[in-house]
């Protein structure tokens, strides 16, 4: 019996204590931890989990995701297969989970309860109750994921019960997605059995549920950012929080993910041992995960880092296998097949053409930072009788092109995007993954929609002279690339979305989600413009 052998300060989370030890592996379990002097100064600990994430968003697949991910120290996921769900259905969950299984990296996947999330937006698949009740029973599922449709559980929906009974029948826990909600609909919601939000984005809204019962996740991703207005919650409530990313672009997870909110927790001169608690601890207690915390008989999934202030990670190891170390992983790329389905046509840019006489019209605030927006009123600009984008006040028109159906797409106008020339879509849309795009006159707009219909998937940035794309062939979000390649052009795209005159930090995080109907105020669907407040279509035009 080969015996492994690793010695550093080992951090004991728990009992708040760090000393000088060694550990001992052998097949892939922790047989032994005893304090022993060395010269050894670097620090052992428990991997890092991120608490709640699409994978899908980093539109790398599962296995590639795991190979950048354990660079920084993560060795597992609270994954929710929700987007390629929306997709593919069934199908696609079984794509995710049997992908995951093809690296040692920790994936712990859900029940999307919500595909499609709402009926007012065209998606590709229908996951009903039957369809929970398949999945619950399957164990590599592990929780059912988040239950977007609050108006639903808040008006006794039917067939949202019936999903959450089939959680309760199995035992699993059930994630929750409440943004805003709060007073006597938050109360109802949690009674419901729903145990988690990562949606707060106040603190007086992540106190009121953490003293309700819910367990409330710090979110930091690459659109949603919560960390600073939800980190001072975490020293008293340490026990009940936990890290997450929801959506990570891949050009940042080539940076960081949990670690980096470690360091900024530490930076604020918070514990580190509630710090590390929320990092690596609660995720798996809460899941009931088979991941190890660094004790006796646990698997040997840990990490050892420079120091409890950067959190720089020197190695990370899964089942006592080291899948990297210094920065490089070990982990091996795997052969997957691309599931897809895109049935459009081309547009004529005629189809983007909005006939009005209207003085005043409802356009969406994008929020830097934030899911969220703002429904404004701004005057509306008219062309040969057409309502155009009018860039000076950086009021652009938008679209929503239904992927499924040849449909008229849905047309809007937006704020915040600042784009000064050209045009920039994408067929990574929450939730429905229809093409969503925007720009500056109707000729850039079916320029760029077109060329994502060309490629059956992808992110792309055009202007009247280039057109630059990166394509997304698994499922229309996800690329068939390894992720150092795909956070590469996705860095390039970027910048070429940046240099059309786009303000905004991350404009293709943002702009997937301004058709995200269950966040307010103001949407798009495929099917139209959104109030998320009162959840209904409402009108473009005013007056």
């Amino acid at each position: 019996m080969q015996i492994k052998q690793l010695q550093g300060q080992i951090v004991d989370i728990k009992n708040k204590r760090i000393f000088k030890g060694e550990l001992r592996i052998s097949e892939g379990k922790i047989i032994a931890i005893e304090e022993k002097a060395h010269q050894e100064e670097q620090y052992i600990l428990p991997g890092f989990v991120d608490a709640h994430i699409h994978i899908e968003s980093s539109m790398l697949v599962p296995s590639e995701f795991a190979r950048l991910a354990v660079n920084h120290g993560t060795v597992a996921t609270v994954s929710d297969p929700h987007e390629i769900a929306n997709v593919l259905g069934i199908e696609g969950v079984h794509f995710m989970i049997n992908n995951g299984k093809k690296t040692p990296f920790k994936f712990n996947f859900g029940a999307p309860s919500c595909v499609p999330a709402t009926s007012y937006e065209s998606a590709g698949a229908v996951i009903d109750a039957e369809g929970i009740k398949q999945l619950m029973a399957n164990p590599d599922i592990k929780y059912l994921a988040e239950m977007m449709n609050y108006p639903g559980v808040l008006f006794d929906d039917e067939e949202v019960l019936k999903k959450l009974a089939w959680a309760k029948h199995y035992q699993k826990p059930i994630d929750g997605h409440a943004p805003g909600v709060v007073g006597d609909d938050i109360t109802k919601y949690i009674n419901a059995g729903i145990s988690t939000d990562h949606e707060c984005f106040t603190y007086e809204e992540g106190l009121e549920k953490l003293q309700k019962g819910m367990k409330v996740l710090i979110r930091e991703g690459s659109a949603a950012k919560n960390f600073e207005a939800l980190i001072d919650l975490l020293p008293e409530h340490f026990e009940h929080m936990m890290f997450c990313s929801d959506d990570k672009h891949p050009d940042d997870l080539i940076l960081d993910h949990i670690n980096k909110l470690c360091a900024r927790a530490v930076a604020k001169g918070i514990d580190v041992f509630k710090i590390l608690q929320a990092a690596c601890i609660n995720p798996v207690e809460h899941y009931n995960l088979d991941v190890g915390l660094l004790r006796v008989g646990d698997p040997a999934d840990c990490i050892i880092v420079n120091d409890l202030k950067d959190f720089k990670v020197l190695q990370t190891y899964i089942d006592g296998e080291l899948v990297s170390e210094d920065g490089h992983s070990k982990l091996e790329a795997v052969a997957f097949e691309n599931l897809n389905n895109f049935n459009v046509s081309e547009k004529e840019v005629s189809d983007f053409k909005v006939a009005s006489e209207a003085t005043t019209i409802r356009v969406i605030e994008a929020l830097e930072g934030q899911l969220i927006t703002n429904e404004i009123t701004e005057e509306a600009t008219i062309i040969d009788g057409n309502l155009v984008s009018n860039t000076e006040k950086d009021i652009l028109k938008m679209t929503v092109v239904n992927r499924y159906n040849n449909d008229q797409p849905a047309l809007a106008f937006i704020k915040n995007f600042g784009l000064k020339e050209g045009a920039i879509a994408s067929s990574v849309g929450h939730d429905s993954h229809n093409i969503i795009a925007v720009g500056v006159s109707d000729e850039m707009i079916c320029k760029a929609v077109n060329l994502i219909i060309e490629n059956k998937g992808g992110i792309c940035a055009v202007s009247p002279s280039e057109a630059h794309v990166v394509p997304l062939p698994v499922a229309g979000i996800m690329s068939d690339q390894d992720g150092e390649t795909i956070g590469k052009q996705y860095a390039v795209l970027d910048q070429k979305a940046k240099a059309l005159g786009s303000t905004l930090n991350a404009p293709y995080m943002t702009l997937s989600f301004m058709a995200l109907l269950v966040i307010p105020s103001l949407k798009l669907s495929d099917k139209g413009l959104f109030n998320g407040k009162d959840f209904k279509f409402t009108s473009l035009e005013i007056s």
